[in-house]
């Protein structure tokens, strides 16, 4: 009965028309990473499957490229 009464969290990239995730945008790359640098789950940041999928992908290359690390401690 609780989880019905819990808001949906609206997808950040569906509600501001972000159709593609740069990998270069490091500081709206940090939003979605932990602070042990970990991606955080989609229940946790509320983006759509679609968008997290690209998400991941962007992060990922991202700390290839040395934009964002792989681990803070």
């Amino acid at each position: 009965m609780a989880n019905n009464l819990l808001k949906q969290k609206q997808c950040y990239f569906c509600a501001n028309s972000i159709k593609e995730i740069d990998y270069k945008d490091a500081k709206n790359l940090q939003r979605f990473l932990s602070s042990y640098a970990k991606i955080l789950p989609r229940k946790k940041t509320g983006t759509c499957a679609k968008h997290q999928r690209k998400l991941a992908r962007a992060v990922k290359r991202a700390r290839h490229m040395a934009l964002i690390p792989y681990t803070t401690r």
